[in-house]
C-alpha cells in the first residue's frame, strides 16, 4: 500500500495510507504494538471502494517521526495526532477504528470526538476500555499475569538488550507470542526488519513508559490500590462496535464485561478460535462485523 508523508500542525510527520473516494465517509485505522498500518491490510482492501480509508504508521513507528523522549508519547499527544491528521487531510468527521494500542487510543479519540462532534462511530478490536482495564489489573489474576510484559517494557534495565538486538530481543524475553504461525511469512519478515530500527524500538516502548496504567507485580495484593478511582468519563454515546477475539492470551474477554453499561449504542461481536491479532487472523469475521455495523449506523 502506497504511503504519503503528512506533516501535522505539531511538526510530527506520519507516513500514511490514504485510499478510496475522497468524498466518501472516512475510516481512520490505528494499528497496535508492535505492528504498522499493515495490521489493517485486509480491511482497507475490503472497504476502500466505498470509504476513504486512512491508516498511519503512528508516532514512533517505522518511518514516521520517532521522538525519543518518553513524555512525547503521553495519551493526550497520541490522541491529538489523530485529530491533527484529520485536519491535515481536510477531514471534518470520521469513524475511528483501532486495535490493541491503536484501540486504546481510539477509545480516547471516541470520547474526545464525542465532545467536539467529529467522531461519528467507533470500531475497536481487542483493546481494553480505560474504565475497565485498570480495575482488572488490580483484581484479576489472569489479566495481571498476562500484563507483566509491560513491566519489562518499562524497565530501563532492558535497554541494553534493545540496543544490542533491537526490539526482537526484548520481545523474545518478555512476550509469549500469540498464535504467531497465523502471520504470512512475508509480513513476518517485514516486521522483523522494522524491529531492527533502534529509534523505532524505543519509540514503541515509550508508548508503555508514558502510559499512566499501573501494572502491579504478582506479589502485590489483589485489591484496588489506595487512592485509585475510575477515570471520570461520561457515557460514550457514539455508536460503538467492539470486536473481541476470545483466545487472546494478553487480554481475556473479561475486558468486555461492563462495556454495555457505559456505552449507549454498543455492539459486541466475539470471534472464537482466534488470538489477539484479529484484524489479520480472522479478517472475514472482522469485515463482516464492520459491514453490518457501518450499514446500520450509516448517516443519512
Amino acid at each position: 500500500m502506497e504511503q504519503q508523508r503528512v506533516t501535522l500542525a505539531s511538526g510530527i510527520e506520519l507516513d500514511v495510507v490514504d485510499v478510496g473516494p475522497r468524498n466518501a465517509p472516512a475510516l481512520i485505522f490505528l494499528h497496535g504494538f508492535p505492528e504498522s498500518h499493515r495490521t489493517w491490510r485486509h480491511q482497507i482492501a475490503h472497504f476502500s471502494d466505498r470509504f476513504r480509508c486512512i491508516a498511519p504508521d503512528q508516532r514512533g513507528y517505522r518511518g514516521s517521526s520517532k521522538p525519543q523522549e518518553v513524555d512525547a508519547y503521553t495519551p493526550d499527544k497520541l490522541v491529538g495526532d489523530v485529530f491533527a491528521l484529520a485536519d491535515a487531510l481536510g477531514i471534518d468527521k470520521f469513524t475511528i477504528v483501532g486495535h490493541d494500542w491503536g484501540g486504546a487510543i481510539a477509545w480516547g479519540v471516541a470520547y474526545w470526538g464525542q465532545a467536539n462532534g467529529r467522531v461519528t462511530r467507533a470500531i475497536i478490536a481487542n483493546a481494553p476500555h480505560p474504565a475497565i482495564f485498570q480495575k482488572l489489573l488490580y483484581l484479576d489474576p489472569h489479566q495481571r499475569e498476562s500484563s507483566q510484559y509491560m513491566r519489562a517494557f518499562r524497565d530501563p534495565a532492558n535497554d541494553d538488550l534493545v540496543r544490542e538486538h533491537g526490539l526482537v530481543g526484548l520481545l523474545l524475553k518478555a512476550v509469549k507470542w500469540d498464535r504467531p504461525s497465523n502471520m504470512e511469512q512475508e509480513e513476518r519478515d517485514a516486521l522483523m526488519q522494522d524491529w531492527q530500527n533502534r529509534d523505532a524500538a524505543f519509540g514503541m516502548l515509550n508508548w508503555y513508559r508514558a502510559s499512566p496504567i499501573d501494572v502491579p507485580d504478582m506479589d502485590a495484593p489483589f485489591a484496588i490500590s489506595d487512592g485509585w478511582t475510575p477515570p471520570p468519563l461520561p457515557p460514550l454515546t457514539v455508536p460503538t462496535l467492539v470486536v473481541w477475539a476470545t483466545d487472546d492470551l494478553a487480554l481475556p474477554k473479561q475486558n468486555t464485561q461492563g462495556m454495555s453499561d457505559i456505552i449507549s449504542d454498543f455492539t459486541l461481536v466475539e470471534v472464537p478460535d482466534c488470538g489477539h491479532f484479529v484484524p489479520w487472523e480472522a479478517p472475514e469475521a472482522v469485515n463482516a462485523a464492520m459491514n453490518e455495523f457501518l450499514a446500520r449506523t450509516a448517516l443519512d
